[in-house]
């Protein structure tokens, strides 16, 4: 396999400040519902440079990585020292826990800029559209849409105070690709129906053809988990499908990383390498190849089935990426002692908002066994008056 071509997006400040273009300063943060940077010291409101180095897909060929998505390096290295450019003081920040810190001596800002190899520093981030308040209003709707079944406990303590914005690490895909897919469609030509009463039965005259796809196909923006526990489709053990349900995100609208970005939000690091997530994004290019070649054979109203399919990847292209979500959990202690983690997510980009709620089982119950009953007497009163 013929080594990768590396995008550097290593910004090369070397103190890890990002300044102001009007003034300098380093006080600057992420203005909510338009993406822009402001100047706490200057009240300049200017926009984030392009990412730029990357390719269109359909231009792709071989394989292209951004250097944020460079091999996790072993050891982990998370500790980082930055020399402070305002008094000259040397700041210690654990990549772990927070990529943006405050010099303790004149206060200027500090952040991880440059990337090092341990996951910690994207090469682009989505900022955060939705503001808190309109993520609060999304999460109590949400939330008072299902509070008839709502477990009385939670619909007393609930309050979307202590929701957090945090940053997810994905790794988005590009990529050139030519399909190739042959089997057999069904076209109905008659429609016919046998018997009476409870023996009736329809009946279908089916042709069959041999059928064939052969096309060029460009996928642009694939995101795939860079968090090995959000690949784990348990329900019961994370949020991973809370957090499929709000996608996608608009990740064409990312930006070149900036530790201003995560100024009052959480994040967490990207654990994985391209080639672990290579097989699962694989499988995906397939199924959407599968899904556009689907949508060229509408004319088979009995249906496709594909025989072979074959994918050849021309080109990819993979880069790190910081994606936006508001997050409200609760935490469900039941009778029982068992403690069960509820969660509740919004696109920070769309306000897409999905989630789940501790349920009142004893009106569940209730509910599901009057249904019984009036569907048990319905069909009663059919018999009876037939």
């Amino acid at each position: 396999m013929t080594e990768p071509i590396i995008v550097d997006t290593n910004t090369g400040k070397k103190d890890g400040q990002n300044k102001c273009p009007n003034c300098g300063s380093t006080d600057v943060t992420l203005q909510p519902g338009t993406g822009k940077l402001r100047c706490n010291y200057c009240r300049t409101v200017f926009d984030p440079p392009k990412l730029e180095g990357f390719k269109d897909a359909d231009e792709l060929e071989g394989e292209v990585v951004g250097s944020g998505a460079a091999d996790i390096s072993q050891p982990d290295n998370t500790q980082v020292t930055i020399k402070c450019q305002g008094c000259g003081a040397e700041v210690v920040i654990d990549v772990t826990e927070s990529m943006n810190a405050r010099c303790h001596w004149c206060r200027e800002y500090l952040s991880v800029e440059n990337q090092i190899p341990n996951g910690a520093v994207p090469d682009s981030v989505l900022p955060f559209l939705l503001s808190k308040q309109q993520a609060q209003a999304k999460i109590a709707e949400f939330v008072k849409q299902r509070s008839f079944f709502a477990n009385k406990t939670f619909k007393r303590e609930f309050t979307t105070n202590n929701i957090l914005g945090v940053y997810l690490p994905y790794l988005v895909v590009d990529a050139n690709t030519h399909s190739r897919l042959e089997g057999f469609g069904g076209r109905v030509v008659r429609t016919y129906t046998r018997g009476s009463g409870d023996s009736k039965q329809t009946y279908y005259d089916i042709d069959v053809y041999n059928v064939g796809r052969d096309f060029d196909l460009a996928i642009s923006g694939l995101t795939v988990e860079g968090s090995a526990d959000k690949r784990n489709i348990n329900a019961l053990a994370n949020t991973t499908n809370v957090i499929n349900a709000i996608m996608p995100f608009d990740v064409e609208n990312s930006v070149p990383y900036n530790g201003n970005y995560l100024k009052g939000f959480t994040s967490e690091r990207r654990d994985t390498n391209v080639d672990d997530l290579r097989p699962l994004a694989e499988a995906q290019i397939g199924d959407i190849a599968r899904y556009q070649a689907n949508q060229t054979a509408a004319g088979y109203n009995a249906g496709i089935r594909w025989d072979q399919e074959k994918v050849d990847l021309k080109g990819t292209q993979w880069r790190s990426a910081y994606l936006p979500v508001w997050l409200y959990s609760y935490l469900e202690v039941k009778s029982s002692g068992k403690r069960l983690l509820h969660y509740v997510a919004v696109n920070a980009r769309t306000g897409e908002t999905m989630g789940s709620v501790p349920v009142n089982l004893s009106r569940l119950w209730a509910i599901s066994i009057i249904a019984e009953v009036l569907s048990i007497f319905g069909i009663y009163l059919i018999n009876v008056f037939r």
